[in-house]
């Protein structure tokens, strides 16, 4: 009898379900098994680059998607922008080992529902999901400060004062790979473009950043990267 109540009972609520997009296999591992104990949450389906997420979310249908920024080909902000044209109100939560401070307004400015770095606690991943399945932004308490005092300061306009925002997605994605130690073949390879195109990404890249050589380029990228790693 009392194995009969029970399977007429009221029915568990459905889980929410969450798409994760990470070129690092093992990554997308843990957070599965980090998202999977949870009684409210399931990870419907990954993927390590934007062409297979975009062609699997319309078959599984997720209730919220996990973004790394640093896709192989093009990369997170690409990606949540194609998702914003056939999803607009997907939420999308940007994961991301890089520097909140340069990447956190952007992602936002393309309708990111969030931005967490790695190397936040994994709880903290749990927190800024159900977070924004709640309807609400997730920023870290840093962020949230500095976009508060930005947005308090009439006087300045946010991300008017690094020289970084001056550039577009793309030409900041190519000079961030330029920090890491990457040849301009590379780059292309990575990013599936052309050689041609990078140059000319380059070029752009110094004539907005006042650089007067590719060697100027590669000392002021692999300073802005020692000095993210230190923030």
């Amino acid at each position: 009898m009392a194995e009969m109540s029970k399977s007429r009972g009221v029915a568990e609520p459905k889980k929410k379900t969450v798409f994760i997009v990470d070129d690092h296999p093992l990554l997308r591992k843990g957070l599965a098994l980090l998202i999977n104990r949870e009684p409210d949450l399931a990870v419907c389906g990954e993927a390590e680059e934007a062409q297979r997420a975009m062609k699997a979310i319309t078959a599984s249908k997720p209730d919220i998607m996990i973004v790394d920024i640093s896709l192989s080909g093009p990369d997170g902000l690409d990606l949540l922008k194609n998702i914003r044209t056939i999803h607009p109100d997907l939420p999308v939560l940007i994961l991301s080992m890089h520097d909140e401070s340069i990447y956190a307004e952007r992602a936002l400015r393309a309708r990111a529902n969030g931005y967490i770095m790695k190397q936040e606690a994994t709880e903290k991943v749990l927190t800024a999901v159900r977070c924004i399945l709640g309807g609400e932004i997730y920023l870290s308490e840093r962020m949230s400060r500095k976009l508060l005092h930005q947005y308090i300061s009439s006087s300045v306009r946010p991300a008017t004062n690094s020289e970084l925002s001056t550039l577009s997605d793309r030409e900041l994605e190519v000079f961030r790979l330029i920090g890491e130690g990457r040849g301009t073949r590379q780059i292309a390879d990575k990013l599936h473009i052309s050689i041609k195109t990078v140059e000319t990404y380059q070029a752009h890249i110094k004539n907005k950043l006042s650089l007067a050589s590719g060697r100027e380029l590669v000392q002021y990228a692999i300073q802005a990267k020692i000095s993210e790693k230190t923030v």
